[in-house]
């Protein structure tokens, strides 16, 4: 018995080499007809006997490429015979785009083995790629995912190369950028005043880099500055010259050998580390070393560390040819803004900053930063989802989201759009403060909405009036006519946990972060709430900190030190002799103030509880970075001393119980005179809110509901596992992010379930 069918195929199932599998497996079950992509995905029509059609759709189903996604397959029985002689793949058609995108990806073995073989003719080819791996999301310019859409349509395929592309038995069978040296991209090296330098690019770079100098290194989604990670001196002048004097920078191994010599790794993070992806992974110092060790790329416990996801970086670690095994990979941009991308930007805007350029002549059409990731859970645990994750769409259990775009917050910029079944989030932004990155992020959301076809029918963006995304999302909805729904900022990061473990059901939510405005107009951050994406309730928070000069408080963290020590009954000989007052510039101007309460903002905020203790551990006045504090208190709490026993307190005001930070304070300044370890002092106050998390619980979650830990100070890890671990000891079902970041980057995954709900309540 024969049979023909036509067949819709959904997911991502472009750029992964699904139609040459297609061909093969048509080929395997002796099946005739054709295949072509389409906005939608892939359609395919078959003729053939029925078991075989069974077969073949069975395998579409269990045994795809291994970076496709199927999500939805379609068959509809069609009438008579199509007169098909074999197999082929036809042209693709246009239209409203509607499939999805693969991300960027490492090299594949097959790849990196004849990256090399010195008998290969591709071999050193930093270009190389096949239809397992390379470039996707960063040179994908229109979908359907053929090379004209792509920026590698000025690059026309040699002869060779055409022929394995038109070979069903090539591992590059309809491989979209694929090329090799005769016809493809080239790298270059340029000096410090971007003249070329004849010879091998890449042996050019690893000379100046183990000489010592700093060159700036073209990669998938951007320009990256690269030293020695172990010339000290190196990693200094490059701190020095790009302005970043105390944030950790990542460093790229040549292997996992070559990681293990800074890191303690274990099975799921060197998976992590691995994995096609190839995200930047905190990794633990190695315990022998201490936290102390290599201190002039990480001041904590931690190093972020990533594997070669380039040809070019491979070939650039690559130990043969003299290249070091261990590079710093920091961002190449100016202070506050994306990174570059284009090879003229790089040039002029590096003048003084790199000694070098390895760059290509290969266009990035969407910019895309490296992610960054720690494993919890035997899962990643995203500080920043961004190259490697991008733009594959986040799954939801139903359409609801149809629609929606959530504009997200400001200092973490991003924003999600929901399409049928699927949620779009932005790769990595930045801080929507500055006027680069916010077109950055315009320009990345009007490609992804074009990309993907998104149609917003409802806008949704933070309820603070002067962050730059809600300025954004009011300019649209009145360009647009759409109904635009303000959410408040801790709900979201509620809701956003909530949509990340597909929880519909009530919630007990632990929101812990720096700033975000309240619904009674004063500024939250340390937030118990009940409710789920169609309401909440606020039933518990902090004492107030508060923050002398508001927004300087939080870059100079002294001030809030003082306002903590102040506001916890210090009297003013004892506050004398804090080593942090000693040091505290206009400090009794600052007392001043705090006293009248002239300039001093109240924040319920975890995130700023952290900077003022740190400041009074450590003495130090200033903050160097954006939540170097709770960093650095983590850095400080080591496992292997016990910490010191704070009491806590708790007082309910206006329906809302309050912890109470003032006992803690006290005790940690009495123990700071009393020259107490900072390292038990650290892990103390850690543990202390550990505890508060877990009586907080108890308190105002009588019922038992599923408790979701969100926001930024979620991101320390010693905190994610204390109070993940108190909680769940005392019966608790505790559900943490996986697939977006507790920080305000995926806080637009929140605004897009509460508006999704709103719209289904009324419309219901």
């Amino acid at each position: 018995m024969t049979g023909r069918i036509r067949v819709e195929i959904s997911g991502i199932v472009q750029g992964v080499g699904f139609r040459p599998f297609l061909h093969r497996l048509a080929a395997r079950e002796g099946l005739c007809g054709w295949a072509r992509n389409t906005p939608a995905g892939v359609e395919l029509e078959l003729e053939g006997g029925r078991d075989a059609l069974r077969r073949f759709l069975q395998a579409v189903r269990t045994q795809p490429p291994p970076l496709a996604v199927v999500e939805e397959i379609a068959v509809q029985p069609l009438e008579g015979h199509g007169g098909h002689a074999g197999f082929a793949i036809l042209p693709s058609t246009a239209g409203a785009a509607a499939t999805l995108a693969a991300p960027d990806l490492a090299p594949c073995p097959a790849c990196l083995k004849e990256l090399a073989d010195p008998a290969d003719r591709r071999y050193r080819y930093p270009f190389i790629n096949c239809t397992d791996c390379g470039p996707r999301f960063s040179i994908l310019r229109a979908l359907p995912y053929d090379r004209a859409n792509t920026t590698m349509a000025g690059f026309a395929m040699c002869p060779v190369c055409a022929a394995e592309y038109g070979d069903i038995h090539s591992r590059r069978y309809h491989a979209q950028p694929d090329c090799c040296p005769d016809c493809g991209p080239k790298a270059f090296y340029l000096d410090e005043g971007g003249r070329p330098v004849p010879g091998d690019a890449v042996l050019l770079a690893q000379k100046a880099l183990v000489a010592g100098k700093i060159v700036a290194v073209k990669g998938t989604g951007g320009i990256h500055l690269a030293c020695n990670a172990l010339d000290e001196a190196a990693v200094l002048r490059l701190r020095r010259r790009k302005h970043r004097a105390e944030k950790p920078l990542a460093v790229l191994c040549r292997d996992l050998d070559t990681a293990r010599q800074f890191c303690v790794i274990s099975k799921e993070e060197a998976a992590l580390l691995q994995s096609p992806r190839r995200p930047i992974v905190l990794l633990e110092k190695r315990r022998a070393a201490g936290p102390g060790s290599f201190p002039f790329l990480s001041e904590n416990r931690r190093i972020g560390i990533l594997l070669p996801y380039t040809p070019l970086h491979v070939l650039l670690a690559d130990g043969r040819f003299g290249g070091p095994a261990a590079m710093v990979l920091t961002s190449a941009n100016l202070p506050g803004c994306p990174v570059m991308t284009a090879n003229g930007e790089a040039v002029a805007g590096l003048r003084g900053v790199a000694d070098g350029f390895l760059l290509h002549d290969r266009p990035i059409a969407n910019r895309c930063d490296d992610s960054l990731a720690a494993v919890w859970q035997g899962l990643p645990y995203f500080f920043r989802r961004s190259r490697g994750y991008a733009p594959q769409p986040l799954a939801m259990p139903d359409a609801s989201a149809d629609g929606v775009l959530a504009f997200g917050a400001e200092q973490k910029g991003g924003f999600a759009a929901g399409k049928g079944r699927h949620v779009f989030l932005s790769q990595y932004i930045g801080d929507l403060k500055n006027a680069e990155t916010l077109d950055h992020y315009r320009t990345a959301l009007q490609t992804q909405l074009r990309l993907f076809g998104v149609v917003p029918r409802v806008l949704v963006c933070d309820l603070h009036p002067d962050y730059a995304s809600t300025a954004e999302a009011r300019r649209a909805a009145e360009q647009q006519g759409l109904p635009l729904v303000q959410v408040q900022h801790h709900w979201a990061h509620m809701a956003a946990c909530m949509a990340d473990n597909r929880l519909d059901g009530p919630a007990f939510g632990i929101v812990w972060d720096g700033t975000g405005l309240g619904t009674d107009g004063t500024i939250w951050g340390g937030e118990f709430l009940r409710g789920d994406a169609a309401g909440f309730e606020r039933v518990g928070s902090i004492r107030p900190v508060l923050l002398p000069g508001g927004d300087a408080a939080i870059r100079q963290i002294g001030r809030t030190g003082l306002a903590l020590a102040m506001d916890a009954g210090l009297d003013a000989e004892t506050l004398s002799r804090l080593p942090l007052l000693q040091k505290l510039p206009g400090r009794q101007a600052l007392a001043a103030m705090i006293q009248k309460g002239i300039r001093c903002p109240a924040a319920s905020s975890i995130g700023r509880l952290f900077d003022g203790v740190y400041a009074l551990v450590s003495g130090r006045v200033d903050a160097g970075y954006d939540g170097q504090a709770p960093t650095l208190l983590e850095a400080l709490a080591d496992p292997g001393l016990a910490g010191r026993s704070y009491p806590t307190g708790y007082s309910v005001s206006g329906g809302v119980r309050r912890m109470d930070t003032r006992p803690l304070v006290a005790a940690i300044c009495a123990d700071v005179l009393a020259d107490v370890p900072a390292a038990a002092i650290a892990r103390g106050f850690l543990d202390a809110l550990c505890r508060m998390a877990l009586e907080q619980c108890l308190a105002l979650n009588p019922d038992r509901l599923p408790v979701v830990l969100s926001g930024g100070v979620f991101l320390n890890q010693y905190l994610l596992r204390g109070v993940t671990r108190l909680l769940a000891e005392a019966g608790f079902a505790v559900y943490t992010h996986h697939r977006v970041s507790p920080s305000d980057e995926g806080l637009p995954l929140g605004q897009l379930a509460i508006a999704a709900a709103r719209r289904k309540r009324n419309t219901s």
